[in-house]
């Protein structure tokens, strides 16, 4: 099963045009930039870097996405610090995850879709908290941080505390980073898109469908920044 997904992949690598590679790479690192200062800028409690790669893993490939993340995280250092390098292996790994498991199939349908992009807030997470910890002493000034230290302040250790935060913003950040990613990737050119193995749908579920997916993940920051936050 995974070498005939394997088999597929390749044959699809070969009909992308090196133009729409060239084209696609860097416009979804710009998209995350943007993203990453709108989020900044604002004080969210998200952080809107990953769309971008979450297009180029499922559009163009795992390896191709992880691309897109690494330049995300070395561009965002030079415009707003270095702060931001140490998270390019969260960008990555969030890459590989979308793309593989859309190579393998496993988002075909909107629950399995919907699940990948949990799984890749997890994994996104795990990786983040040695990063957080021991790298930057639990804290980066994100809105996360007020999460964590109420977590400290109720008696919980530093680096369980920083999981219960991150994977809360995470949660809500992949989900809605791969459902705007689904709603990019319907605009494509269809030659693009067509054997693209993800969930079907037709005239305005294309539009209704990623905005669910969206308000999923809004809603978990409003639960995250009204309820949660001030409970703990």
């Amino acid at each position: 099963m995974a070498s005939e997904a394997k088999v597929v992949a390749k044959k699809r690598a070969k009909r992308i045009p090196l133009t729409y590679v060239v084209a696609l790479v860097p416009v979804a690192a710009a998209l995350n930039i943007v993203g990453g200062y709108i989020n900044t800028a604002l004080h969210l409690p998200i952080f809107l870097d990953m769309i971008g790669t979450a297009v180029v893993a499922i559009v163009l490939g795992p390896w191709w996405g992880a691309l897109v993340g690494a330049i995300t995280n070395i561009v965002s250092s030079f415009i707003s610090g270095p702060i931001n390098l140490p998270f390019a292996a969260c960008n990555v790994v969030g890459a590989l995850i979308w793309g593989y498991a859309h190579q393998w199939g496993w988002m075909r349908k909107q629950w399995s879709f919907f699940l990948v992009n949990m799984l890749v807030a997890l994994f996104v997470t795990i990786v983040a908290v040695p990063i957080y910890v021991f790298v930057f002493g639990g804290a980066t000034g994100h809105f996360a941080d007020l999460m964590t230290a109420a977590f400290v302040g109720m008696g919980d250790r530093l680096i369980t505390s920083v999981f219960k935060s991150n994977i809360l913003v995470s949660l809500a950040d992949k989900i809605i980073a791969g459902y705007v990613a689904l709603a990019i990737i319907e605009a494509l050119p269809t030659n693009l898109t067509e054997n693209l193995k993800l969930p079907q749908a037709q005239g305005l579920n294309k539009i209704i469908m990623p905005l669910i997916g969206v308000l999923v993940g809004v809603l978990i920051v409003i639960l995250f920044t009204f309820v949660i936050a001030p409970g703990a």
